[in-house]
Parts: structure tokens; C-alpha cells; sequence
């Protein structure tokens, strides 16, 4: 293992790009070496971590680096394929769908620019009955939050299930819960499945109706399947990022246990673990974990960078070092606008530039957001955009945009937070303290430490 380590090390100090990180990575390997070894997690779910049955993967757990060396080895087959016949469509729809599954597996952003590049190509060699290239496509638009791209394109395939599970993220994305939910449906009606189903307990969440969310999640494991495994830790992810979020801490972190026992470096549930642990003030491990992200990376981009490097702020601004959190958010809001153009991070960077609450960005941020609000209408998007008129001194219309938020259903602690703040702001004493009781409500362990934890900034100053 020391070997490995001592290899990586020296890679990673001949790589040119971004030095801050590559700092942070070579930090965070010798703090994992100190906690027991690269992708051993020995104690670190100990905390009351007991998990459901119902929750348990039941099937074999793949060894280490199996998912990306079947991927490697599918890409290489249809590339050999396509050698051989280059103006055929079919194996360049292939290559693109391995390149986006790699995508996934990895969060490398040129695995995303492969599979669309692959799947224009297929497209030019073969421009009907290609539903294949089609799909790819639509993945590709819905990453970069040109929803109503990938709904044209989702919309030119019928019968599919997988164009209907786009139709359903895309509605939610743009706030269309109804249309969400009738997708949904139409996609259990053609095949129940746990996709299918943790797709209805997304929907259900947007809605507030904890009840159902939870009962589709249950559904969803009952019809889990052993070929499946990517959707399987994403499933658990998202399950344990809502008990998480209804203050179930501990069942929380008994499911990112199971997740990283199956795919131990599974990088979603792994920064969702670290925020995780900055709410409990767990901030050694909340580092460690934020910095593997980098370590597994290799230096390579991944769009869990700017997440990382904003937890990293977090942490050390709870730990009272301002300094090196601002220094943290500066090489974050690098990472944003590099890939802004092709996976833009409009939102996310608008998040960042009020959660480190300098006035001279919050311009900025409405203008992001107000962009971003073209595309994208959900609930999250509101929030945000509520807290920079917030920040602007325009605090009625945070007001309205908040309760458009609310009104769509959504039932999350930081959003009846920010409600409250702005209630409080325009002295309704009362209305702030009836929205402080349902965010407690909805997250009993919410406190001023969460606020920071989860990015969501204090009152305005």
C-alpha cells in the first residue's frame, strides 16, 4: 500500500494544474494513511450506526475497480468495432453510452465531452432509428441544465423507459411537479423497478409528503436486482441525503456505511458523508473525506471538485479560520467558472458567492440566478435566488419567492430557515418564529451549526 501511496505522491507532485488542490490531496493521503489506509473505512460508521434489513445490499459486493475495468473494457471493444467500420452509427451509440456510464462511475468531466462527441457522430452516421445516440444526448443537456433540450430530445422517443426517466428529472428541474409525477407513473406502469421508483420518491420529497417519499425508497429496494449496482449506491445515497435532512443522523450515516462498503470510492456518497460529519463537528473526518475526492481523482477534473473544496471552507470556518476558508472558496470559485461553459455551475457558483458573503459578489449572484431561473424553476433554485434579494436589500421580494418555494410543496429545513430570516428582517417576530418551529419540525437536530455546515450563510448582516 505505501508503495501505491509513495507512486501517487510523486505524480501528483510533477502535475502543473491547480496547486491548491494538489496540496489538499497530498494532505488528505497521509491523513487517510493515519486512519488506516487508503479506502478502509474501519470505525469511521461506528457511530449508532445500525442499518435496516430492508437497507442491506444483499448481493455480492464487486471487488475494487471492477465497475471502471468492465467500462475500460467496453469502451475498448467498440472502439476496435468502430476501426473497423467508422461510418456505421451503432457502435458510436455504444461508445457514447459507455463513455457517459464511465461519466457516472468516475465524475471526470472528459468522459461527459466523450460520450457527446461519440453520440453527434453516430447521429451524423446514422440519423433515424437511433434512439441510442438520442439518449446520450439528452443526459448530456440535462448535465448541462438545458432542460428543455433534453425534453425535446427525451419527447422524440417513445416508448422508453429511459427517455421517461429524463422527462421526470428534467420536470422536477424546472419545477413541473405534476408533469414529474405523471412521467413517473407511465414509467412504473411500463417496467416497476428500483430506478423507477426511487424517481417517485424524488418526486414525492419535491412534494413534501415524507410518507410516500419513504415508501417508494422502501419499494425500491424490494425490487433491486444484482446487475445493477451504480443505481444501487445512488439509490442508498439519496435515501441516506433525506434522513440526513429529516435530522435521522444516525440512519443517515449507517447507509453512506453500506454505500462505501459496496463502493468505497463512490464520490456522492462520500462528500454527502462529509457534510454529514461537519454537522455533527466531526471535522478531521469531514477534511479527510472532502480531500479524497481529489485523491481519487488523480488529478484528473471531476465535478465533485468545487463541492469538495466548498466543504473544506466549511470546515475551516467552523473551526474559526476565515483565512484559509476564503482561500478555499477562492480556488472553488476557480474550479466553478473553468467549467461553466460546458457543465455550467451557474447556480452552485451563485451559491458560493453568497456563502462567503463578501457584498461586492452579490450582484453577481442575482444575475446567475436570475439566468439560471430561465431554465430552471425548482424549489432549490427559488431558495437561492431569495437569498440574494435578501442580500440585496430587496427583502419583500424575498419574501414572495420564498413562499413560491414553500408553495410548491417543498418541505426543507433550510428553506422554512430562510423564510424566517426574512420574516424576522421585516419585523413579523411572529410569522419568523412559526417558520422556525417547522424547520425545526422537519430537522430537530437543525441548529446554527447546520446552517453552516450545509452552506446556507447566517442572517444578513
Amino acid at each position: 500500500m505505501f508503495t501505491r501511496v509513495a507512486l501517487l505522491l510523486a505524480k501528483l507532485s510533477q502535475h502543473k494544474r491547480r496547486p491548491v488542490l494538489i496540496f489538499f490531496a497530498l494532505a488528505t493521503i497521509m491523513a487517510l494513511l493515519i486512519m488506516g489506509g487508503l479506502g478502509l473505512y474501519k470505525g469511521v460508521f461506528a457511530k449508532n450506526a445500525r442499518l435496516a434489513p430492508a437497507y442491506q445490499y444483499r448481493f455480492e459486493r464487486l471487488q475494487a475497480g471492477k465497475v471502471i475495468q468492465a467500462l475500460q473494457q467496453e469502451m475498448a471493444f467498440y472502439q476496435t468495432r468502430i476501426q473497423r467500420d467508422p461510418i456505421g452509427g451503432l457502435d458510436l451509440a455504444a461508445l457514447a453510452r459507455a463513455y457517459l456510464q464511465m461519466a457516472r462511475a468516475s465524475g471526470e468531466i472528459h468522459w461527459y465531452l466523450l460520450a457527446e462527441e461519440s453520440a453527434r457522430r453516430s447521429l451524423a452516421n446514422l440519423a433515424y432509428s437511433n434512439d441510442g445516440a438520442v439518449l446520450v444526448l439528452a443526459r448530456i443537456a440535462e448535465a448541462r441544465h438545458d432542460f428543455s433540450e433534453a425534453l425535446r430530445l427525451a419527447n422524440s422517443i417513445s416508448h422508453n423507459a429511459d427517455a421517461l426517466a429524463i422527462k421526470v428529472t428534467s420536470y422536477l428541474a424546472i419545477g413541473k411537479l405534476s408533469m414529474a409525477e405523471s412521467a413517473v407513473k407511465e414509467l412504473l406502469e411500463k417496467s416497476p423497478s428500483l430506478m423507477g421508483h426511487v424517481l417517485y420518491a424524488l418526486v414525492k420529497n419535491a412534494q413534501g409528503n415524507d410518507e410516500d417519499t419513504e415508501r417508494h425508497f422502501e419499494n425500491a429496494f424490494s425490487l433491486e436486482e444484482p446487475g445493477e449496482t451504480a443505481s444501487s449506491v445512488w439509490a442508498r445515497t439519496l435515501l441516506a441525503r433525506w434522513h440526513a435532512r429529516r435530522g435521522h443522523l444516525a440512519e443517515a450515516r449507517a447507509l453512506y456505511g453500506e454505500v462505501l462498503r459496496v463502493l468505497p470510492q463512490y464520490q456522492f456518497a462520500i462528500v454527502n458523508l462529509a457534510e454529514l460529519e461537519l454537522r455533527e463537528k466531526d471535522f478531521a473526518a469531514a477534511w479527510g473525506h472532502f480531500g479524497q475526492i481529489f485523491v481519487i481523482a488523480k488529478g484528473n477534473p471531476t465535478v465533485f471538485d468545487h463541492i469538495a473544496l466548498r466543504g473544506m471552507a466549511r470546515v475551516k470556518l467552523l473551526q474559526g479560520d476565515n483565512q484559509k476558508a476564503q482561500g478555499l472558496y477562492a480556488e472553488a470559485e476557480s474550479v466553478m467558472r473553468r467549467d461553466i461553459q460546458n457543465f455550467g455551475h451557474r447556480r452552485e457558483l451563485a451559491r458560493l458567492l453568497l456563502e462567503r458573503g463578501r457584498s461586492i459578489d452579490v450582484p453577481e449572484a442575482r444575475a446567475l440566478l436570475e439566468a439560471e431561473l430561465e431554465v430552471r424553476r425548482d424549489a432549490e433554485t427559488l431558495d437561492i435566488y431569495a437569498w440574494a434579494l435578501m442580500q440585496s436589500e430587496k427583502t419583500q421580494q424575498a419574501k414572495a419567492i420564498i413562499e413560491e418555494a414553500l408553495a410548491s410543496g417543498a418541505r426543507e429545513a433550510p428553506y422554512f430557515y430562510r423564510a424566517a430570516v426574512i420574516e424576522k428582517k421585516l419585523e413579523n417576530q411572529a410569522q419568523a418564529e412559526h417558520y422556525m418551529q417547522f424547520a425545526l419540525k422537519t430537522d430537530p437536530a437543525f441548529d446554527e451549526t447546520t446552517h453552516q455546515a450545509l452552506g446556507l450563510g447566517l442572517e444578513t448582516k
